[in-house]
């Protein structure tokens, strides 16, 4: 399981990365970013 939030977390951050540079949209990309760091701390935590 936490593979697998390890692994959504960098697709996060990969979908943020293109989003603010592609299409420098406004808050949907960041709170991406923020629920990808959100997910890695969650799993440095338990884990």
């Amino acid at each position: 399981m936490s593979g697998l939030l390890y692994i959504i977390a960098i697709i996060l951050i990969i979908g943020w990365a293109i989003g603010f540079f592609a299409y420098s949209a406004g808050g949907i990309i960041h709170i991406l970013l923020v629920i990808a760091v959100i997910a890695i701390l969650f799993r440095l935590i338990r884990g």
